[in-house]
């Protein structure tokens, strides 16, 4: 319900991500609820953009409409999807420097295959593939079979290939426009999207941050969510950062804001890199339970809600369940999730341990179970722990930057334990199952106490007032 006393700054609303996928993980979870809550609360649509050239958007979009993950006041816009029924502007062509060699006019090589993306029986791009697999060429087309677009990454270029162009075509598949750089064409796409009007744009995607911190323009505020722990390992302040966050902390100040998920990985970044004026913290928010129920659960029942990936190391809990079950504690675990790991997991299970696959309404369980393992070796925000708490579901968390210590507090609302360390993981599950009930509806309370700090009322406000600022530093 739009509530009058919650309202962002004047200006279009995006939210900009490479890809929403038919399974996603926490990062794309958190971005389409902000966008909800921000259009539910706040009456202010919010347009989704992705840029990935996955045909079947179409199909997902209903589904996402279908299941109430893209509510009303919040629209999905695939870039690709975009050009085919919206000419960009013509511009500066160089055929000299950006190779136009379609597809169509190339003979085929022993060495390579192409594949082809459909919708409907109809072509939407062709790649050209190395033998190893690596993208060589991509044309786009428009749904009449014209050329949209040809994009080469093996030009040559100072002597030697892996250079690259990307060329845009009319209506008739005749060259108008061309770049060195996809990221080029991105940015003449929001250009023609904002329409040079004052906008906000929200960058979630960390691949998408690394073109997006170039998009520079007076009419548009950017700023970048950091989803998770910026540093390799668990070394904090003062770690090696990641390759995949490097461009971005690099020039902190490339972006109007820059929003952190919580307290202590905001201090570690000014201790490694020092003050920056944009770096704001706004953790995720959550829809809280009405109610739920603090009595009655199975003692030991616990579930994971994680991708099967070994960051997440989902091993782990499932060991420090069959350790507990081992010393006689009555205790079962479900995993809803899936991933590469899926097979190697397999082994482990058993009585006591349950695969469950991917579901798109896993959380659901969380106001039954007793218990969420979390196990992953690092994180940003982890949005499943404050879904757990709300629901009275008490977590048990690796103390891993960042997140789970910015939450729990050690056997008042859950549990924290040494990262990467079974025996004590297994030590808190068995800890948990032979506390009196009443101790337990105890802990179970204080959990949804905690979650109501992170509820989307609070949430939105905090976003509103850093987009204001983010404004006001944009306009000095």
């Amino acid at each position: 319900m739009f509530r009058r006393s919650l309202r962002l700054p004047s200006g279009a609303q995006y939210a900009l991500t490479w890809a929403v996928e038919d399974e996603w993980g926490g990062m794309t979870s958190a971005m389409l609820h902000r966008s909800a809550a921000f259009a539910r609360l706040t009456g202010e649509p919010v347009t989704v953009l992705t840029l990935d050239p996955d045909p079947h958007y179409p199909a997902r979009i209903e589904r996402l409409r279908a299941d109430g993950r893209l509510p009303d006041g919040v629209t999905l816009v695939n870039m690709w999807d975009w050009l085919r029924e919206h000419p960009l502007p013509h511009g500066r062509l160089r055929l000299d420097r950006h190779a136009f060699t379609p597809l169509a006019e190339l003979p085929p090589q022993p060495a390579e295959r192409t594949e082809e993306r459909v919708r409907d029986g109809r072509v939407l791009s062709r790649a050209r593939l190395a033998a190893d697999g690596e993208i060589l060429q991509t044309d786009h087309f428009r749904r009449d079979g014209s050329l949209l677009l040809s994009e080469r990454r093996d030009t040559e270029e100072r002597g030697r290939l892996g250079g690259k162009s990307v060329v845009l075509c009319d209506e008739k598949g005749a060259p108008v426009r061309s770049w060195g750089r996809i990221a080029h064409l991105y940015h003449a796409w929001l250009d023609a999207l904002t329409a040079r009007k004052r906008s906000f744009v929200i960058v979630d995607s960390k691949t998408t941050a690394r073109w997006a911190i170039e998009y520079r323009r007076r009419h548009a505020v950017m700023m970048h969510v950091v989803h998770a722990s910026h540093l390799v390992g668990t070394e904090r302040p003062h770690g090696r950062l990641r390759e995949s966050r490097r461009r971005v902390f690099e020039d902190l100040d490339g972006f109007d804001a820059v929003v952190l998920l919580t307290p202590r990985q905001r201090d570690d970044v000014v201790a490694l890199l020092g003050p920056h004026a944009g770096l704001e913290v706004i953790p995720n928010s959550r829809d809280l339970p009405a109610a739920p129920p603090l009595r009655g659960r199975a003692p030991g029942h616990g579930v994971v809600l994680a991708s099967l990936t070994r960051r997440k190391r989902v091993d782990h809990a499932m060991r420090a369940v069959i350790a507990a079950a081992a010393q006689g504690v009555d205790v079962t675990l479900d995993v809803w999730g899936e991933g590469e790991e899926h097979a190697r997991l397999a082994a482990l299970t058993g009585d006591r341990v349950r695969l469950r696959g991917y579901s798109p309404d896993a959380a659901r369980t969380l106001e039954e179970a007793s218990f969420l393992l979390s196990t992953s070796t690092s994180e940003g925000f982890p949005l499943v722990l404050v879904e757990a708490m709300a629901a009275g579901c008490l977590p048990i968390a690796y103390d891993v930057p960042y997140g789970p210590a910015d939450i729990i507090r050690d056997g008042e609302n859950g549990f924290l334990v040494p990262a990467g360390d079974e025996r004590s993981l297994a030590a808190a599950i068995t800890r948990l199952a032979g506390l009196p009930e009443r101790e337990r509806a105890r802990m179970r309370r204080a959990a949804v106490a905690t979650a109501r700090r992170y509820s989307d009322e609070e949430v939105t406000r905090a976003w509103a007032r850093a987009m204001r600022r983010a404004r006001r530093r944009k306009s000095d």
